[in-house]
Formats: C-alpha cells, structure tokens, sequence
C-alpha cells in the first residue's frame, strides 16, 4: 500500500460519524467563508459608513450601527451552517440544522428590530418636544418598553412555531393565568387607558395651574400610572390617570386674560348726578387703562339699592392670567376708584342698621 493509499484510508475513517474528509472540507469551507465574510462586511459597512455620513440626517448612520452587530452574527451563523452541511450527516441532521438557522435569522431581525426601536422613540420624543406635548414625553419610555416586549413576544413565539411546537395549546394555557392578572390589574389597565385619554386629548401639561374635581393646584408630573398635582397648600397629590380622564378639567393656565369682578357700595345720601358721574369716571378710567383688555367686556352699572348701600356693578378683564401681575393691575383699579370717589366726595357705604325708638304717650 503506498503512502496515497495510506492516506486515502486516513481520510475516510470516522470521527463520531463523521468521516475525516468531510470534516477538513468543512473546516476548510467554514475558514474560506468567515475569512471571505470579514473581509466583505468591513468593505460593505464602511462603504455605507461613508455614504450616510455625505447626508444631512443621522438617522441613517444609526440604522447602520444599529444592523452591523446582528448582521455580522446572522453570517457567522450561516457560514457554520454551509459548513455543517458538507459534513454530509443526513437528512434529519440537516432539517436540525436548518430550524437552527430559521431560529437565529429570526432572532438576529429581531435583535435589529430591538435596538431601531431607540431611533422610534427618540423621533417621538423630538415630534413632541417640537410640538411641546409634554404629556407626550412622559409617555415615551412606555411606548419605548411595550415596543420591546412586543418584539421578544413576537420572536419567541415564531421560533416555538418553527419548532413544531402548538403555540395555540401554550396560549391557552397563559390565557388562564393572564385572565387572572388582568383582573388583578384592572385598575392598572385603566390608569393606561387614562393615560393614552390624556395624551390624545391634552387637557394640560406640566406647570399648568389645573382643577380637577375637588383638587386645584400645579401639575408637577405626569407619569404611565397617575398625575401628581401640587396644591396652593404645598401638599402634593397623585390623582389616577382613570380618575383624571373621566372627571371635569378646569384648565386656568389655558386663559390669557382674567376677571376683574364686584360692586361697591355707595352711602343712599349721595345725590343722583354723583352717581352717573361716577359710574361714568370709573368706566372711562377702565376703558383707558393699559392692563385692562379693550376687546373683552367691560360693564360699569348703577345696578340696585341694597340694605345700606347703592351699589355699582363693575365687570372688566385684565390682559394677563398671571396670578402676581392680575394682583398688581386689581390693586391698581381699586386705588383709582378711591382716587375718584375722594375727588367727587362720595362715600363708600358699609353695612349699618337704623334704629327709631318709638315714644308712646299713654292718654288719660
């Protein structure tokens, strides 16, 4: 026997069943491969590197990142799977193999999907910032998370399927304990749905001044189970999102202008020209002020004789919400209608009883 024969003989003993020949070829294969794989992707990726670093958006260079990871594994995986192939080990093996190549493909786009959900999540966040949707934001890490486990759902459940496995059977089965937590987490549930209410509808946002039922106060967060409001009294309080979507909102933060509006009360000896005259000074004091709005009503009236008063009626607005500055504009008018009162001689009236003592005279 000569030395070819002695190594023809070699290479067709086996090794665990697999013969010699069709492991080196493999092992040679499986080298070629991953030598022609890496040197491919670098020149494929930098290639693309390049190119989206010429646009304008940086979208594009996340992406790239983003799939180089799963792409550079998803090769790797197939070239051993080319390579196990040639080790020639029949058919069921192969059916073996190939469901582990589908799972891997299935988990590798998965993987991608996984990490582009960053990209979706930071483009929401950029839309509602832009359109200063702050109910918006406080809502993105949830959308961020239910993205993600929608994923790993949906890959685990492709890859039981693959395996011939009855994902009908193992549904069912969760079916029943998942009828239990929903209940258990039906006031959860609802507090989501509140939520989503609230995005959609965008009754308020942060910093807003708000009254939501009984609790009036500034909304200080926004959160996925409930909304905490700070009270004028410093406490804070979490109202359910539930509970916000299904009461009345009083928004003061969405007004641009406020109320100015009472009677004041003028002593009964004042003389009837008096009082045209100053419901005619306050009224023009009003029209000409520079902080009280010429577009919305203004009303000054002689309006009723009280108990110990004639009252004027005055019914105006400022041309800001701003708590501080409606003070200062209020505080403004009042001191002027004292200004005009001083100046005609009337007197304000208050409260008073008149009491008449009647004499009887007893006849004889």
């Amino acid at each position: 026997m000569n030395g070819w024969e002695k190594f023809n003989d070699l290479l067709n003993k086996t090794f665990m069943s697999i013969q010699l020949k069709n492991l080196l070829a493999a092992l040679f294969v499986l080298f070629i491969l991953l030598l022609f794989k890496k040197i491919a992707a670098k020149i494929l990726f930098s290639s693309l590197k390049r190119i989206a670093k010429r646009t304008k958006t940086n979208i594009d260079d996340e992406i790239i990142t983003i799939i180089e990871s799963p792409t550079l594994s998803l090769l790797t995986v197939f070239c051993f799977y080319i390579a196990f192939l040639i080790l020639n080990l029949g058919v069921y093996y192969n059916l073996i193999a190939t469901k582990i190549l589908i799972s891997f493909v299935i988990l590798f786009i998965s993987w991608a999907v996984y990490r582009a959900e960053n990209i979706l999540s930071k483009s929401m966040e950029s839309f509602f910032r832009k359109k200063n949707y702050e109910i918006g934001l406080s809502f993105v890490p949830f959308f961020n998370r239910f993205i993600k486990v929608s994923v790993i759902v949906v890959a685990f459940i492709l890859i039981v399927q693959e395996w011939g496995y009855n994902i009908g059977a193992i549904i069912t089965g969760l079916g029943i304990g998942g009828l239990a937590v929903a209940l258990a987490a039906k006031d959860t549930l609802a507090n989501m749905f509140g939520g989503l209410t609230i995005i959609l509808d965008r009754p308020f946002k942060i910093g807003d001044w708000v009254k939501v039922g009984d609790v009036e106060g500034i909304i200080e967060d926004i959160g996925f189970r409930s909304t905490r409001i700070r009270t004028f009294e410093k406490s804070l309080i979490s109202l359910p999102n539930s509970v916000i979507a299904n009461t009345a909102i009083e928004n003061f933060s969405r007004r641009n202008i406020r109320r100015i509006s009472y009677k004041i009360g003028i002593t009964y000896s004042t003389p009837k020209e008096k009082v045209k005259e100053a419901v005619n000074q306050i009224r023009e004091m009003l029209e000409n002020h520079p902080y009280i709005s010429k577009e919305a009503t203004l009303m000054v009236y002689f309006t009723e004789f009280a108990d110990s008063s004639l009252n004027i009626f005055i019914y105006c607005f400022t041309t800001t919400a701003i708590w501080g500055d409606y003070l200062s504009i209020r505080e403004d008018v009042n001191l002027k209608i004292m200004e005009i009162m001083e100046d005609l001689g009337i007197e304000f009236a208050f409260p008073s009883m008149s009491v008449y003592i009647e004499k009887n005279v007893n006849s004889e």
